[in-house]
């Protein structure tokens, strides 16, 4: 049986995403909304669509050869943490019989874990 999280992606409000990262996402003609961030090491574009329940992750270096490249749906929660010396995402997944998890450390330096396991 699917549970309420299965059904919907609960994502910040653009505000909130503000707040927690100091950027404003920038809504795409599909309605996604993306974020950049550019370093000396390369570039890390996150891109969500609540409706799709929909999650990208484009990551490359500074020549841009593409480093990461992930696209998932069946997303449930998006969240952002930010300190003074770190920014941070963590998406949360429900497909099927799997549920997981991917988080970003997205400052100071890029990295990017991702689970997706049988409940």
């Amino acid at each position: 049986m699917r549970s309420f999280a299965d059904k919907w992606f609960s994502t910040p409000s653009d505000e909130e995403v503000f707040g927690a990262v100091g950027e404003w996402p920038e809504i795409q003609e599909s309605g996604a909304r993306a974020l950049t961030w550019r370093s000396e090491g390369g570039v890390l574009v996150l891109s969500y669509e609540a409706v799709t329940r929909s999650v990208r992750v484009l990551w490359s270096n500074i020549d841009g050869d593409s480093l990461l490249d992930v696209y998932r749906e069946g997303a449930t929660r998006l969240a952002f943490t930010s300190t003074p010396s770190a920014i941070g995402a963590q998406i949360d997944f429900a497909v099927g019989e799997c549920v997981g998890v991917m988080e970003i450390d997205i400052s100071p330096r890029v990295a990017v874990r991702d689970r997706l396991l049988f409940q």
